[in-house]
């Protein structure tokens, strides 16, 4: 199966869901958004790597990349690998005396390792096609969210519980999810997506 590359493009804080973040991964010459929700203490282990700052003491990913790099450990690529029930699933794909070897990790957690060793990360298309965020290309040739649609929820609403999103009809939620894309609130999108999904399925 073909694997898709992608890069960490944003950080994003709820801002309808204390202490919710999540990690947005962009496709690499494409259009596609991949969010994951991560916990606050992975989310700053992210940012501390992407902002290259220098912690007083090594944090926890930083002691295992230092770990790694001490017993000649390369860590080649992340692969998101699965999807299943609302939990992605991740490997390290290692080297070290010429072997591979891949290891089972938490997704936050490869991310962190992946942006301390600059490797790159990858995915697959059915999960791309699963969770993933479309973007559409402006004539500018700037990436930005697809407007929303004319619809019953006006731009600047107050957010809507998840269980107000059971009266809402396609038409609705898809307009919903452009509108917090537009906020950049990648944690309600998941939810708003998951919503969508679900009702496709049935």
């Amino acid at each position: 199966m073909k694997k898709i590359e992608l890069e960490i493009v944003a950080l994003s804080h709820s801002i309808t869901q204390t202490h919710s973040y999540a990690v947005v991964l962009g496709e690499v010459d494409g259009l596609r958004r991949l969010p994951i929700v991560i916990g606050g203490f992975e989310a700053q282990a992210i940012a501390v790597a992407l902002e290259r700052m220098q912690p007083s003491r090594p944090l926890t990913h930083d002691l295992f990349a230092n770990f790694m790099t001490t017993f000649g450990i390369e860590l080649l690529e992340v692969i998101i690998y699965k999807l299943e029930e609302g939990i992605f699933f991740s490997k390290l794909v290692c080297r070290n005396d010429g072997e591979k070897i891949e290891i089972d990790s938490r997704t936050s957690d490869a991310l962190a390792m992946a942006v301390r060793a600059n490797c790159k990360i990858f995915t697959y298309e059915n999960i791309l096609e699963a969770a993933g965020l479309y973007l559409e290309q402006p004539e500018g040739g700037e990436t930005a969210a697809e407007p929303a649609k004319a619809s019953k929820v006006p731009v600047g609403s107050k957010p809507v519980p998840d269980s107000d999103m059971k009266s809402m009809n396609l038409e609705e939620l898809n307009a919903l999810l452009q509108q917090v894309l537009e906020q950049e609130d990648y944690v309600r999108a998941i939810s708003i997506r998951d919503e969508i999904n679900n009702r496709k399925k049935k």
